[in-house]
């Protein structure tokens, strides 16, 4: 079951390079986007955050930071993030393999990966919006820019 809208998200320490962690709560005052993909190098899953990485300027318009997670390894991720010139981080939800995902409720035992799903969380870490997307879809950018615009326009 997908952790539901007005719930705190569970802190998380993961790695977003070989050699450096980052903590949820270290964005505490900004939006954060967390999406959630299943596998680095799959075709749906490069298009979706190719699509991200191109409205990184209107996310960030909006003061929210982007972070995309998977189960694969620091390793692959950095590889991909260099390949797919990202400009956020991939962070590794490696070991304990999906344990994030698992708080999130987005994690599928059966195939061993995290769904494909976004979270915004406001300024104080709560969940505003989520949305579980069919694995072999591409969910876009649309229902993350309106959940912005959505707290944005609540805070004015």
């Amino acid at each position: 079951m997908i952790l539901p809208t007005n719930t705190p998200a569970p802190d998380f320490a993961l790695y977003a390079t070989p050699d450096k962690q980052v903590k949820l709560s270290d964005f505490r005052g900004k939006k954060v986007i967390l999406a959630f993909y299943p596998a680095d190098w799959s075709p749906v899953c490069s298009d979706q955050l190719a699509v991200y990485n191109e409205s990184l300027k209107l996310f960030q318009a909006a003061n929210a930071q982007l972070l995309g997670i998977s189960v694969d390894s620091k390793w692959s991720h950095k590889a991909f993030s260099e390949d797919r010139h990202f400009q956020f981080p991939l962070l590794a939800d490696f070991e304990p393999k999906g344990a994030v995902a698992k708080l999130y409720g987005i994690y599928d035992e059966k195939e061993g990966l995290a769904q494909r799903a976004l979270f915004v969380l406001d300024e104080d870490g709560i969940v505003q919006w989520s949305y579980l997307s069919p694995i072999d879809v591409n969910p876009g950018a649309d229902g993350i820019l309106d959940a912005l615009d959505t707290l944005n326009n609540v805070i004015s």
